[in-house]
Protein backbone atom coordinates (compact mmCIF):
# COMPACT_ATOMS: atom_id res chain seq x y z
CA UNK A 1 0.00 0.00 0.00
CA UNK A 2 1.45 3.33 -0.74
CA UNK A 3 1.78 5.83 1.90
CA UNK A 4 1.64 9.50 1.81
CA UNK A 5 3.43 12.35 -0.60
CA UNK A 6 6.54 14.02 2.42
CA UNK A 7 7.52 17.93 2.49
CA UNK A 8 11.84 18.94 2.79
CA UNK A 9 11.99 19.23 6.85
CA UNK A 10 14.13 21.75 7.45
CA UNK A 11 18.04 21.11 8.86
CA UNK A 12 18.41 23.11 12.33
CA UNK A 13 21.59 23.91 13.95
CA UNK A 14 23.62 22.35 16.46
CA UNK A 15 21.41 18.63 17.92
CA UNK A 16 18.62 17.81 19.67
CA UNK A 17 18.10 17.14 23.17
CA UNK A 18 17.73 13.35 23.70
CA UNK A 19 13.81 12.66 23.93
CA UNK A 20 12.06 12.08 27.26
CA UNK A 21 8.08 9.84 27.13
CA UNK A 22 5.86 8.66 29.24
CA UNK A 23 5.40 5.08 29.24
CA UNK A 24 2.22 3.68 29.94
CA UNK A 25 3.52 0.15 31.32
CA UNK A 26 5.90 1.34 33.95
CA UNK A 27 3.64 4.24 34.46
CA UNK A 28 6.42 7.03 34.58
CA UNK A 29 8.50 8.98 32.23
CA UNK A 30 11.82 7.52 30.84
CA UNK A 31 14.30 7.96 27.89
CA UNK A 32 13.69 7.31 24.66
CA UNK A 33 16.83 6.44 23.26
CA UNK A 34 17.45 4.06 20.97
CA UNK A 35 20.53 2.04 20.16
CA UNK A 36 20.79 2.60 16.22
CA UNK A 37 17.63 3.18 14.40
CA UNK A 38 14.73 4.04 16.41
CA UNK A 39 11.42 2.02 15.85
CA UNK A 40 8.26 2.87 15.80
CA UNK A 41 4.63 1.35 15.09
CA UNK A 42 1.66 3.12 15.11
CA UNK A 43 -1.81 1.67 14.79
CA UNK A 44 -3.64 3.46 11.76
CA UNK A 45 -7.33 3.71 10.62
CA UNK A 46 -10.10 1.34 10.11
CA UNK A 47 -10.97 3.17 6.85
CA UNK A 48 -14.95 3.78 7.24
CA UNK A 49 -14.82 7.25 8.97
CA UNK A 50 -11.72 9.06 8.44
CA UNK A 51 -10.06 11.36 9.33
CA UNK A 52 -11.58 12.71 12.26
CA UNK A 53 -9.61 15.02 15.24
CA UNK A 54 -9.19 11.96 17.06
CA UNK A 55 -7.05 10.31 14.09
CA UNK A 56 -5.33 13.50 13.87
CA UNK A 57 -4.51 14.44 16.76
CA UNK A 58 -3.15 10.77 17.67
CA UNK A 59 -1.00 10.88 14.47
CA UNK A 60 0.40 14.70 15.30
CA UNK A 61 1.85 13.22 18.57
CA UNK A 62 3.64 10.21 16.78
CA UNK A 63 4.71 12.81 13.82
CA UNK A 64 6.52 14.94 16.82
CA UNK A 65 8.12 11.97 18.28
CA UNK A 66 9.70 11.44 14.49
CA UNK A 67 11.14 14.93 14.01
CA UNK A 68 12.28 14.86 17.55
CA UNK A 69 14.54 11.59 17.13
CA UNK A 70 15.37 13.09 13.53
CA UNK A 71 16.37 16.31 15.12
CA UNK A 72 18.51 14.12 17.70
CA UNK A 73 20.15 12.35 15.08
CA UNK A 74 18.93 8.90 14.50
CA UNK A 75 17.57 7.36 11.80
CA UNK A 76 13.86 6.88 11.97
CA UNK A 77 11.94 3.15 10.73
CA UNK A 78 8.30 4.05 11.07
CA UNK A 79 5.63 1.72 10.18
CA UNK A 80 1.95 2.16 10.19
CA UNK A 81 -1.12 -0.01 9.42
CA UNK A 82 -4.46 0.01 8.11
CA UNK A 83 -6.91 -2.12 9.21
CA UNK A 84 -8.69 -2.76 5.82
CA UNK A 85 -10.76 -5.80 6.73
CA UNK A 86 -12.50 -5.94 10.44
CA UNK A 87 -16.05 -6.39 11.46
CA UNK A 88 -16.77 -2.34 12.09
CA UNK A 89 -15.47 -1.64 8.35
CA UNK A 90 -18.01 -4.72 7.14
CA UNK A 91 -20.62 -3.28 8.94
CA UNK A 92 -20.73 0.21 7.69
CA UNK A 93 -20.67 -1.08 4.08
CA UNK A 94 -23.69 -3.51 4.47
CA UNK A 95 -25.47 -0.45 6.37
CA UNK A 96 -24.81 2.29 3.87
CA UNK A 97 -25.33 -1.04 0.90
CA UNK A 98 -21.78 -0.35 -0.03
CA UNK A 99 -18.89 -2.67 -1.21
CA UNK A 100 -16.49 -2.50 1.82
CA UNK A 101 -13.16 -2.70 -0.74
CA UNK A 102 -14.48 0.67 -2.20
CA UNK A 103 -15.33 1.92 1.15
CA UNK A 104 -12.07 0.84 2.91
CA UNK A 105 -10.13 2.60 -0.55
CA UNK A 106 -12.14 5.85 -0.60
CA UNK A 107 -11.52 6.55 3.02
CA UNK A 108 -8.03 5.36 3.00
CA UNK A 109 -7.54 7.75 -0.13
CA UNK A 110 -8.95 10.47 1.76
CA UNK A 111 -6.58 9.68 4.74
CA UNK A 112 -3.71 10.40 3.20
CA UNK A 113 -4.88 13.74 1.22
CA UNK A 114 -5.41 14.62 5.23
CA UNK A 115 -2.28 13.71 6.54
CA UNK A 116 -0.19 15.79 3.69
CA UNK A 117 -2.08 18.55 4.33
CA UNK A 118 -1.02 18.15 8.43
CA UNK A 119 2.27 18.02 6.99
CA UNK A 120 2.31 14.58 8.85
CA UNK A 121 6.38 12.83 7.60
CA UNK A 122 5.23 9.61 6.01
CA UNK A 123 5.95 6.03 7.64
CA UNK A 124 8.20 3.96 5.26
CA UNK A 125 6.06 1.50 4.78
CA UNK A 126 2.28 1.47 4.74
CA UNK A 127 0.71 -1.52 5.40
CA UNK A 128 -2.63 -3.02 4.64
CA UNK A 129 -4.22 -5.99 7.21
CA UNK A 130 -5.28 -7.59 3.46
CA UNK A 131 -1.78 -7.71 1.73
CA UNK A 132 -0.10 -9.01 5.11
CA UNK A 133 -3.22 -11.71 5.34
CA UNK A 134 -0.32 -14.91 4.36
CA UNK A 135 2.53 -13.64 6.91
CA UNK A 136 -0.43 -13.13 9.46
CA UNK A 137 -1.53 -16.95 9.12
CA UNK A 138 1.84 -18.33 8.86
CA UNK A 139 2.24 -16.28 12.29
CA UNK A 140 -1.37 -18.15 13.79
CA UNK A 141 -0.03 -21.51 12.96
CA UNK A 142 3.29 -21.20 14.93
CA UNK A 143 1.12 -20.45 17.80
CA UNK A 144 -1.34 -22.89 17.20
CA UNK A 145 1.16 -25.34 16.82
CA UNK A 146 3.23 -23.91 19.86
CA UNK A 147 0.39 -24.34 22.22
CA UNK A 148 -0.66 -20.55 22.79
CA UNK A 149 -3.43 -21.07 20.66
CA UNK A 150 -6.68 -22.93 20.11
CA UNK A 151 -9.25 -23.83 17.47
CA UNK A 152 -13.14 -23.77 18.83
CA UNK A 153 -14.11 -27.04 18.99
CA UNK A 154 -17.61 -25.62 17.23
CA UNK A 155 -16.75 -26.44 13.36
CA UNK A 156 -16.30 -22.59 12.78
CA UNK A 157 -12.45 -22.65 12.19
CA UNK A 158 -12.11 -20.23 14.99
CA UNK A 159 -8.96 -19.63 16.65
CA UNK A 160 -7.80 -18.19 19.73
CA UNK A 161 -5.38 -16.90 21.52
CA UNK A 162 -4.92 -18.28 24.84
CA UNK A 163 -3.72 -15.60 27.46
CA UNK A 164 -2.04 -18.15 29.89
CA UNK A 165 0.41 -18.58 27.66
CA UNK A 166 1.16 -14.70 28.55
CA UNK A 167 2.04 -14.78 32.27
CA UNK A 168 2.63 -11.21 32.35
CA UNK A 169 -0.75 -10.59 30.86
CA UNK A 170 -1.87 -7.17 32.02
CA UNK A 171 1.82 -5.50 32.39
CA UNK A 172 0.74 -2.49 29.78
CA UNK A 173 -2.26 -1.85 31.06
CA UNK A 174 -1.84 -1.96 34.45
CA UNK A 175 -5.79 -3.38 34.75
CA UNK A 176 -7.01 -5.48 36.90
CA UNK A 177 -8.74 -8.66 35.61
CA UNK A 178 -12.38 -7.04 36.75
CA UNK A 179 -11.58 -4.01 34.75
CA UNK A 180 -10.39 -5.88 31.62
CA UNK A 181 -13.27 -8.04 32.02
CA UNK A 182 -15.93 -4.83 31.60
CA UNK A 183 -13.44 -3.28 28.78
CA UNK A 184 -13.45 -6.19 26.86
CA UNK A 185 -16.44 -6.39 25.43
CA UNK A 186 -17.04 -2.75 25.10
CA UNK A 187 -13.82 -2.84 22.60
CA UNK A 188 -14.29 -5.51 20.30
CA UNK A 189 -14.17 -8.59 22.56
CA UNK A 190 -15.88 -11.21 22.74
CA UNK A 191 -15.82 -12.66 26.76
CA UNK A 192 -19.44 -14.82 26.58
CA UNK A 193 -18.31 -17.05 23.65
CA UNK A 194 -19.10 -20.40 24.34
CA UNK A 195 -15.53 -22.69 24.24
CA UNK A 196 -13.00 -20.11 25.25
CA UNK A 197 -10.81 -21.11 27.97
CA UNK A 198 -11.05 -18.28 29.16
CA UNK A 199 -13.02 -14.98 28.65
CA UNK A 200 -10.03 -12.95 27.65
CA UNK A 201 -8.90 -14.83 24.92
CA UNK A 202 -8.45 -12.83 22.23
CA UNK A 203 -9.28 -13.74 18.40
CA UNK A 204 -6.60 -14.75 16.29
CA UNK A 205 -8.54 -16.45 13.51
CA UNK A 206 -11.81 -15.93 12.39
CA UNK A 207 -12.77 -19.15 9.97
CA UNK A 208 -14.67 -18.36 6.74
CA UNK A 209 -18.21 -17.36 7.42
CA UNK A 210 -20.53 -17.75 3.91
CA UNK A 211 -21.48 -14.07 2.72
CA UNK A 212 -18.32 -12.90 4.21
CA UNK A 213 -15.13 -12.11 2.82
CA UNK A 214 -12.18 -14.70 4.01
CA UNK A 215 -8.46 -15.58 2.01
CA UNK A 216 -6.68 -18.66 2.11
CA UNK A 217 -5.43 -19.92 5.40
CA UNK A 218 -3.30 -23.04 4.62
CA UNK A 219 -3.54 -25.62 6.97
CA UNK A 220 -5.80 -22.98 9.04
CA UNK A 221 -8.17 -23.13 6.78
CA UNK A 222 -10.22 -20.02 5.07
CA UNK A 223 -11.27 -17.01 6.82
CA UNK A 224 -9.22 -13.64 7.77
CA UNK A 225 -7.47 -12.23 10.64
CA UNK A 226 -7.87 -10.82 14.08
CA UNK A 227 -7.20 -7.25 14.63
CA UNK A 228 -4.59 -7.78 17.40
CA UNK A 229 -1.97 -10.11 15.87
CA UNK A 230 -2.48 -8.25 12.39
CA UNK A 231 -0.61 -5.30 14.26
CA UNK A 232 2.09 -7.78 15.76
CA UNK A 233 3.03 -9.67 12.61
CA UNK A 234 3.24 -6.17 10.67
CA UNK A 235 5.75 -4.99 13.67
CA UNK A 236 7.63 -8.12 13.44
CA UNK A 237 8.30 -8.27 9.95
CA UNK A 238 9.26 -4.62 9.34
CA UNK A 239 10.77 -4.14 12.91
CA UNK A 240 12.05 -7.05 14.11
CA UNK A 241 11.71 -8.35 17.53
CA UNK A 242 11.63 -5.50 20.30
CA UNK A 243 10.63 -1.69 18.71
CA UNK A 244 11.11 1.62 20.11
CA UNK A 245 7.71 2.74 20.30
CA UNK A 246 4.24 1.38 19.80
CA UNK A 247 1.75 3.94 19.51
CA UNK A 248 -1.60 4.63 19.46
CA UNK A 249 -4.58 6.73 21.21
CA UNK A 250 -5.29 5.89 24.59
CA UNK A 251 -8.66 3.69 23.93
CA UNK A 252 -5.82 1.24 22.33
CA UNK A 253 -4.16 0.55 25.55
CA UNK A 254 -6.76 -2.56 26.14
CA UNK A 255 -7.29 -4.78 24.23
CA UNK A 256 -5.13 -3.97 21.24
CA UNK A 257 -1.89 -2.89 22.65
CA UNK A 258 -1.87 -5.64 25.49
CA UNK A 259 -3.20 -8.48 23.17
CA UNK A 260 -0.61 -7.94 20.13
CA UNK A 261 2.14 -6.91 22.95
CA UNK A 262 1.24 -10.59 24.04
CA UNK A 263 1.23 -12.22 20.32
CA UNK A 264 4.31 -10.67 19.68
CA UNK A 265 6.45 -11.86 23.01
CA UNK A 266 5.17 -15.18 22.62
CA UNK A 267 6.42 -15.24 18.84
CA UNK A 268 9.75 -14.03 19.71
CA UNK A 269 10.45 -15.31 23.13
CA UNK A 270 11.21 -11.88 24.59
CA UNK A 271 9.68 -8.60 26.35
CA UNK A 272 8.50 -6.37 26.22
CA UNK A 273 7.86 -5.98 22.95
CA UNK A 274 8.10 -2.40 23.12
CA UNK A 275 10.42 0.15 25.02
CA UNK A 276 7.83 2.51 25.62
CA UNK A 277 3.88 2.38 25.02
CA UNK A 278 2.75 5.69 23.73
CA UNK A 279 -0.99 6.66 24.35
CA UNK A 280 -2.43 10.07 23.16
CA UNK A 281 -5.57 11.12 24.69
CA UNK A 282 -9.48 11.95 23.36
CA UNK A 283 -10.40 14.19 21.82
CA UNK A 284 -14.30 15.12 22.66
CA UNK A 285 -16.41 18.02 21.07
CA UNK A 286 -17.81 21.25 23.48
CA UNK A 287 -17.10 19.19 26.80
CA UNK A 288 -19.01 15.51 25.08
CA UNK A 289 -16.78 12.76 24.08
CA UNK A 290 -16.45 12.47 20.10
CA UNK A 291 -17.78 9.40 18.69
CA UNK A 292 -19.29 7.81 15.79
CA UNK A 293 -22.24 6.49 17.66
CA UNK A 294 -22.71 10.15 18.89
CA UNK A 295 -22.40 11.39 15.03
CA UNK A 296 -20.32 14.20 16.90
CA UNK A 297 -17.20 13.57 14.96
CA UNK A 298 -15.54 16.50 13.43
CA UNK A 299 -13.38 15.14 10.37
CA UNK A 300 -10.39 17.42 8.79
CA UNK A 301 -11.53 16.86 5.46
CA UNK A 302 -14.82 18.97 6.21
CA UNK A 303 -12.98 21.79 7.86
CA UNK A 304 -10.35 21.74 4.80
CA UNK A 305 -13.57 22.26 2.68
CA UNK A 306 -14.34 25.01 4.51
CA UNK A 307 -11.08 26.55 3.92
CA UNK A 308 -9.54 26.31 7.50
CA UNK A 309 -6.03 26.38 7.37
CA UNK A 310 -4.83 22.65 8.26
CA UNK A 311 -1.64 24.45 10.12
CA UNK A 312 -4.52 25.98 12.41
CA UNK A 313 -6.06 22.65 12.74
CA UNK A 314 -2.95 21.45 13.63
CA UNK A 315 -1.77 24.36 16.00
CA UNK A 316 -5.25 23.86 17.65
CA UNK A 317 -4.21 20.78 18.36
CA UNK A 318 -0.99 20.81 19.70
CA UNK A 319 -2.35 23.73 22.16
CA UNK A 320 -3.26 20.45 24.60
CA UNK A 321 -1.08 17.61 25.35
CA UNK A 322 -0.88 15.13 23.45
CA UNK A 323 -1.65 12.67 26.87
CA UNK A 324 -4.85 14.71 27.77
CA UNK A 325 -8.40 14.13 27.34
CA UNK A 326 -9.26 17.17 25.62
CA UNK A 327 -12.44 19.13 24.09
CA UNK A 328 -12.57 20.92 20.57
CA UNK A 329 -14.26 23.99 20.35
CA UNK A 330 -14.90 26.67 18.25
CA UNK A 331 -12.67 29.39 20.36
CA UNK A 332 -10.09 26.76 20.46
CA UNK A 333 -9.81 26.92 16.58
CA UNK A 334 -10.29 30.30 16.88
CA UNK A 335 -7.31 31.18 19.12
CA UNK A 336 -5.25 28.87 17.07
CA UNK A 337 -5.78 31.10 13.75
CA UNK A 338 -4.89 33.96 15.80
CA UNK A 339 -1.83 32.64 16.79
CA UNK A 340 -1.02 31.74 13.18
CA UNK A 341 -1.73 34.70 11.85
CA UNK A 342 0.62 36.47 14.46
CA UNK A 343 3.26 33.54 13.95
CA UNK A 344 3.36 35.02 10.38
CA UNK A 345 3.90 38.12 11.00
CA UNK A 346 6.56 37.97 13.15
CA UNK A 347 8.45 35.62 10.66
CA UNK A 348 8.43 38.30 8.46
CA UNK A 349 9.94 40.73 10.73
CA UNK A 350 12.89 42.30 9.94
CA UNK A 351 14.76 41.05 12.67
CA UNK A 352 13.86 39.30 16.45
CA UNK A 353 15.35 38.59 19.82
CA UNK A 354 17.97 35.60 19.62
CA UNK A 355 17.00 32.96 17.53
CA UNK A 356 19.28 30.08 19.45
CA UNK A 357 17.52 31.04 22.65
CA UNK A 358 14.48 30.10 20.99
CA UNK A 359 15.58 27.07 19.21
CA UNK A 360 16.81 25.62 22.58
CA UNK A 361 14.23 26.47 24.64
CA UNK A 362 11.41 24.79 21.65
CA UNK A 363 13.92 21.95 21.97
CA UNK A 364 13.85 21.49 25.61
CA UNK A 365 10.33 21.87 26.29
CA UNK A 366 9.28 19.04 23.31
CA UNK A 367 12.11 16.73 25.02
CA UNK A 368 9.99 16.59 27.90
CA UNK A 369 7.07 14.89 26.88
CA UNK A 370 6.39 16.36 23.70
CA UNK A 371 5.28 19.46 26.16
CA UNK A 372 3.41 21.12 23.38
CA UNK A 373 1.54 23.87 25.26
CA UNK A 374 5.23 25.00 26.34
CA UNK A 375 6.80 25.56 23.46
CA UNK A 376 3.61 27.38 21.97
CA UNK A 377 4.38 29.84 24.97
CA UNK A 378 8.02 29.73 24.17
CA UNK A 379 6.99 30.85 20.33
CA UNK A 380 4.31 33.37 21.59
CA UNK A 381 6.92 35.22 23.61
CA UNK A 382 9.30 35.03 20.48
CA UNK A 383 6.83 36.32 18.07
CA UNK A 384 5.33 39.23 20.91
CA UNK A 385 9.31 40.18 21.29
CA UNK A 386 9.76 40.26 17.48
CA UNK A 387 6.20 42.39 17.16
CA UNK A 388 7.04 44.62 19.38
CA UNK A 389 10.40 45.77 17.83
CA UNK A 390 13.13 43.83 19.63
CA UNK A 391 15.88 43.42 16.68
CA UNK A 392 18.59 41.64 18.46
CA UNK A 393 19.12 39.18 15.49
CA UNK A 394 18.79 39.48 11.76
CA UNK A 395 18.79 35.64 11.01
CA UNK A 396 16.31 35.20 13.94
CA UNK A 397 12.83 35.67 12.06
CA UNK A 398 14.41 32.63 9.67
CA UNK A 399 15.28 30.37 12.34
CA UNK A 400 12.37 31.06 14.04
CA UNK A 401 10.04 29.35 10.86
CA UNK A 402 12.71 26.63 10.79
CA UNK A 403 12.24 25.59 14.02
CA UNK A 404 8.06 25.44 13.98
CA UNK A 405 8.14 23.65 10.62
CA UNK A 406 11.13 20.92 11.43
CA UNK A 407 9.74 20.61 15.20
CA UNK A 408 5.74 21.23 15.96
CA UNK A 409 5.90 21.22 11.74
CA UNK A 410 4.13 24.16 11.27
CA UNK A 411 4.73 26.10 7.79
CA UNK A 412 4.98 30.00 8.27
Amino acid sequence: MESWAGHEVPRLPGKGEPLRLYDSARQGLHPSQPDGAASMYVCGITPYDATHLGHAATMITFDLVQRMWRDAGLTVRYVQNVTDIDDPLLERAERDGEDWKVLAMRETALFREDMEALRIIPPAHYVGAVESIPDIAEKVLVLLKDGAAYRLDDGTGDVYFDVAAAPAFGYESNLSREQMLEIFPERGGDPDRAGKRDPLDPLLWRGAREGEPSWPGGELGAGRPGWHIECAVIALNLLGDRIAVQGGGNDLLFPHHECSAAHAERLTGQAPFADHYVHAGMIGLDGEKMSKSKGNLVFVSRLRADQVDPMAVRLALLSGHYRSDRSWTDELLVTAQERLARWRRAAAAPAGPSGEKLLADVRARLADDLDTPGALAVADDWAAQALAGVADDAAAPKLFAETLDALLGIAL
